[in-house]
């Protein structure tokens, strides 16, 4: 799942489609960008000051992480910032080379690669890489783990690429596996946070995470903070109260913000730690919406259609594809992957006792329920955002987020929307198209403008 506040394009040519016009970005979400680097700042020194690391890949639990006073490191949101970067490829590179798939999980697969390196052969010279070749000199930064967790709901890969992870330290590294079991949807009660299985799925992850904050405390010797935790929540919660608020403001016509700027904020929801700070960064851009709604100002100018974007975000191209669509005066309004996950439900958080409304967010990423349920979800989100149509990004190597999409496709032509599928991925760049994409888009809007004639 991954994430950072800006992604940054080479220095090519923008998209050159539609009318030429460039998406109207939020200027609030530049403070993310600060937050983001202050992070990886602080991380690459946590060594320094004494800090235990954990590596952990899959959903927001860095709170508990926070609450202990140990630096973590988001394997979905490193592989997502090398590859916004534009600095992913020798990782990937070497992966291949040592014979992994370029169709597994290129998150997985860049953070691997990377191990795969032998980034202290670098620093002692005897690599065939260069210390001071920019490719890698993010990568000599990331300190190594003295933990791993993995917490991932719905996702065996990500499963497999910590066992990888441990194996390729030698096995030497603590490692625990937390359990966010599917919601099936299956039993005669079951429906959207509630039903029998939707209870006995929350207290069996709350008390997995109970038995995390043991985990850290054998390694650390240390005893866990739960009043710490509390309060890292309560920021945790505010923030997302703040964002959930300014989501809802974009049923406005023009859109003050975009698919993309949701995109760009995800960090503060995600990994970031729950201070102050996240709060103050939903405060600015819901106050920016605000302002833009007053002034008629959309997030592109001379709003005419309202998609909605299906899919991991493709994190070589967040700037691209931005300009892109509003090139042809559409608006990705929203997504699956912005819109339904990262604590979607704030209100289920008791910050006096968080760990369960915390288990219970965990349990709702999208991908995590039975198709009906999140199909269901998916239209109430297009009827109340006045969606035209459904942008389809088929990442080549994340099949969570694909394996549903022919079914979101159908639902959606069945409520007369249109649908287009492309592809591309969340890391190797290699598998987009831009040309493929452009055609189709083009059709799309040509079908869109046919029906507003007809109507």
């Amino acid at each position: 799942m991954q994430m950072v506040a800006e992604a940054q394009e080479r220095p090519e040519a923008r998209p050159i489609f539609g009318n030429g016009e460039r998406a109207n970005r939020l200027k609030a979400t530049r403070f993310g960008g600060k937050l983001v680097n202050d992070y990886w700042e602080s991380l690459f020194a946590a060594k320094e000051q004494g800090k235990k690391v954990v590596w952990y890949n899959g959903t927001y639990i860095p709170p508990f992480f926070h609450a202990h006073d140990v630096a973590w490191v988001h394997g979905e949101a490193w592989s997502a910032m090398l590859s916004a970067k534009h600095r992913e490829v020798t990782a990937q590179a070497r992966g291949d080379e040592k014979g992994y798939d370029r169709e597994l999980c290129s998150y997985a697969r860049t953070h691997i690669g990377q191990l795969l390196i032998e980034l202290d052969k670098i620093k002692a010279g005897t690599s065939d890489i260069a210390p001071d070749d920019p490719r890698i000199e993010t990568m000599l930064k990331l300190p190594p783990p003295d933990m791993i967790i993995n917490a991932y709901p719905y996702c065996s890969s990500g499963q497999q690429w910590d066992d990888i992870t441990y194996r390729l330290f030698g096995k030497r590294v603590p490692m625990m596996t937390i359990s966010i079991p599917l919601l099936w949807g299956g039993r005669p009660d079951a429906g959207y946070l509630r039903g029998e299985e939707w209870n006995e799925r929350s207290r069996y992850v709350a008390d997995q995470l109970i038995a995390m904050t043991k985990f850290m405390e054998e390694h650390t010797g240390r005893k866990f903070d739960f009043d710490r935790l509390s309060e890292a929540m309560g920021y945790v919660k505010k923030a997302a109260q703040l964002r959930l608020e300014a989501m809802d403001l974009c049923t406005a016509q023009p859109s003050p913000a975009s698919f993309f700027d949701w995109i760009v904020s995800i960090a503060p929801v995600n990994f970031l730690p729950g201070d102050q700070n996240i709060v103050t960064y939903f405060e600015g851009v819901l106050a920016e919406c605000k302002e833009r709604i007053a002034r008629g100002e959309g997030a592109v100018k001379d709003e005419k259609y309202r998609l909605f974007f299906d899919g991991m975000m493709n994190w070589n191209k967040v700037g691209w594809l931005a300009d892109k669509f509003a090139a042809v005066n559409a608006c990705v309004v929203a997504g699956r992957y912005t819109h339904m996950s990262f604590w979607q439900e704030p209100e289920l958080i008791d910050v006096n006792d968080p760990v369960l409304g915390m288990a219970q967010n965990y349990l709702i990423c999208p991908n995590n329920h039975g198709a009906p349920i999140m199909i269901g979800e998916i239209e109430k989100i297009c009827d109340k955002f006045k969606i035209d149509g459904m942008v389809m990004h088929a990442a080549r190597t994340c099949r969570g987020m694909t394996n549903s999409q022919f079914l979101i496709a159908d639902s959606a032509k069945r409520h007369g929307r249109q649908a287009l599928f492309f592809e591309g991925d969340v890391a190797d760049e290699s598998f987009y198209k831009d040309e493929l994409l452009n055609v189709r888009l083009e059709a799309m809007i040509e079908a869109l403008d046919a029906k507003a004639r007809a109507a």
